[in-house]
């Protein structure tokens, strides 16, 4: 298949729009899926991609987003194809990520949809379909891994641009790794320790999600360790906040918005800073109600109702609330000194709040 190319009025240096970004790395994606199918000439190649497709539809696309704006950043004026590739590639490696994320919490949506191993399982859940659900979707989401690189290494990147922004996606990946896993060893075992939550949120969403392509995109242009260091400065405090956020839609967000139960994360466990905090501001009664409700696999509405009161009465909801705004205004403070492009300093002050004050 012949891939569309981009017009370079597509995407302006000047004045970057996250939605043309994202329809441009839609783009990539959906040829980049066509060329596999094609290739393949297997029809249950077809199904793969089609679920694929599918999985990824609605995403925000925060990242290629990111990676496009820290290249424009560091001042990044040509090349846009090759930087909106290696955008799509994380967009492909986050669906990986997504999908075996979904089966660790063994969640049964994800943006309003089925989430992959429940589609591949069917309706039918006895053992065999269940288990060949779990197998099936770990295999799907390592292929959206190995076309992660696929994407990654054809992005016709000059030696430099290669050697500067593949040692930034192997970090990348080991640190999404060691958030995951550190997420995975808290969950079930709730604690009063707040730091520790976020430490979590740290390397499983604040590097990942805004740090790191910041860094790859500025890397792409030709960035310094000072124009590096201000994305950190930036992208930290920003990613933790994203998290925060995160944290609170999971309990009080809508259904409608977030395309995911409300429920999910109180049935797992989930040792979020929220929790946390309650833990450590409750009373003792306050402190094991919590315990024995967080974590019920079979928790309903009531229970849930009675978790979000007992957030309210020790104020940890407020509290996780003035978290994400210290964050914000730190993040924003941030861009102040940044040696950075004066539209990419709008553009990442606009995404700040997109990212702390959103609904989904």
């Amino acid at each position: 298949m012949k891939q569309r190319t981009m017009s370079t009025r597509t995407i302006s240096p000047a004045v970057l729009d996250a939605g043309v970004v994202r329809k441009s790395v839609d783009t990539v994606l959906e040829d980049f899926l066509a060329e596999c199918q094609e290739k393949s000439g297997q029809v249950q190649m077809t199904r793969i991609v089609e679920l694929l497709a599918e999985f990824m539809m609605g995403g925000k696309r925060i990242r290629p987003v990111l990676t496009v704006l820290g290249w424009q950043a560091a001042g990044g004026e040509i090349g846009m194809e090759s930087v909106v590739r290696v955008a799509a590639s994380l967009e492909m490696f986050h669906a990986f990520a997504l999908i075996h994320d979904d089966i660790m919490d063994d969640s049964d949506t994800r943006r309003g949809r089925p989430t992959v191993h429940r589609v591949l399982a069917g309706n039918c859940r006895n053992d065999r379909t269940e288990r060949f659900g779990l197998g099936a979707a770990v295999l799907v989401g390592d292929l959206a891994f190995a076309w992660s690189d696929q994407l990654l290494h054809t992005s016709n990147l000059t030696p430099a641009q290669s050697s500067a922004v593949l040692s930034l996606i192997a970090e990348m990946r080991t640190e999404v790794m060691l958030g995951q896993y550190l997420d995975l060893r808290a969950t079930g075992e709730l604690t009063d320790d707040v730091d520790a939550t976020l430490t979590v949120n740290r390397y499983k969403t604040a590097k990942y999600t805004i740090e790191r392509p910041l860094h790859i995109g500025a890397a792409l242009a030709g960035a310094g360790p000072r124009t590096m260091a201000a994305c950190t400065a930036y992208a930290l405090p920003l990613g933790e906040a994203f998290q925060l956020r995160d944290d609170l839609l999971g309990v009080y967000g809508d259904v409608q918005d977030t395309g995911k139960s409300r429920l999910d994360d109180l049935r797992a466990g989930k040792n979020t800073t929220l929790v946390a905090l309650a833990l450590s501001a409750g009373d003792p009664a306050q402190s094991a109600r919590l315990r024995a409700l967080v974590g019920d696999p079979v928790l309903d509405e009531a229970g849930a109702e009675e978790i979000r009161a007992i957030f309210a009465a020790t104020g940890a909801r407020e509290a996780v609330e003035h978290m994400i705004d210290d964050r914000y205004q730190q993040a924003v403070r941030a861009l102040d000194s940044a040696p950075f492009t004066a539209e990419a300093i709008t553009a990442l002050k606009d995404l700040a709040i997109t990212a702390t004050r959103r609904k989904s």
